[in-house]
């Protein structure tokens, strides 16, 4: 048997804490960087090892994964001065997972191919839970062979992969995606504050909705919180929403495209995110409550 492959992972927020879990799981030896060095703990206590920057992390890594906030958090772990490529080999796989602007997924892959790195385009759909089972659905931009040469280190994360072409074709699905989220959310939010404004058995209003035509995934779970203001244990926050919402409508210019509904969802969450950057983007329901005066 030979040694096994190393990876370096970077970014141990909620999601990225339990894909890095996946990577010891699956037998990797891996090293961990986090802004906030203290989130690293229970990995190194799990075998991961601590490095002090992005780069070290990479250092003879043969596979970098990262899972940061936005653009200016990838651009400096990926290419700053103690970034990822300053110590990364020829022929190792950058994943980026991280929800990126297309243009910066397009930009980064340029740079790091020009470092002879195998660059793929991966942002992911799924909880924190789906996240440490493995079970997460991952959204792919890459060439067939180099989508190959990472399947090894892409299987512990999901079980699902949806190749969409070339790279910056995953990000784009991952915008959709995450923009639907927030007109739903936003709609969502708008209702309950409807119903509560109008007087409504809020208990039968739970109950409707649940067994109604409109109960997606997201109905099912934002509508009760909503209703019970219970905003615990957040999965995703207000900014992070609005973040990736604004990256869509970003791209929808590009494509020269119109999407009314779209930005009023982006002005909800500017709204939301102004009042409460990092809680649960369900509170957005209070935005939507907020007394307005009287015309």
């Amino acid at each position: 048997m030979g040694a096994p492959a190393k990876v370096g992972f970077i970014g141990l927020g909620k999601m990225g804490h339990g894909m890095a879990g996946r990577m010891l799981d699956a037998g990797f030896e891996v090293a961990v960087w986090n802004r906030n060095p203290a989130k690293a703990d229970a990995l190194i206590s799990r075998g991961a090892r601590r490095a002090a920057t992005p780069a070290e992390a990479a250092h003879a890594a043969d596979a970098i994964v990262t899972m940061v906030a936005d653009d200016e958090a990838s651009q400096a772990v990926w290419l700053g001065a103690d970034g990822v490529a300053t110590t990364a080999k020829v022929g190792a796989v950058a994943i980026e997972c991280s929800t990126v602007s297309h243009q910066h997924a397009l930009e980064l892959a340029a740079a790091l191919r020009a470092r002879g790195l195998i660059y793929i385009d991966c942002p992911v759909t799924g909880l924190p839970d789906a996240a440490a089972r493995g079970e997460l659905t991952l959204l792919i931009g890459a060439e067939p062979s180099d989508l190959d040469a990472a399947r090894p280190y892409l299987a512990p994360l999901g079980r699902t992969i949806r190749h969409f072409g070339p790279v910056g074709a995953g990000t784009v699905y991952k915008l959709i995606n995450n923009l639907m989220g927030a007109i739903q959310i936003a709609g969502i939010a708008e209702g309950i504050a409807m119903a509560e404004q109008a007087g409504l058995d809020m208990a039968l209003v739970r109950e409707a909705i649940a067994g109604s035509v409109v109960a997606s995934p997201q109905v099912l779970r934002q509508a009760p919180r909503m209703i019970d203001r219970d905003f615990t244990n957040a999965t995703f926050t207000a900014a992070l929403r609005h973040k990736d919402a604004r990256y869509a409508i970003e791209l929808a210019k590009a494509l020269r495209l119109e999407l009314p509904l779209s930005l009023a969802a982006l002005a909800s969450y500017a709204r939301a995110t102004d009042a409460a950057p990092d809680d649960d983007e369900a509170k957005i329901v209070e935005v939507v409550l907020k007394p307005r005066p009287r015309e």
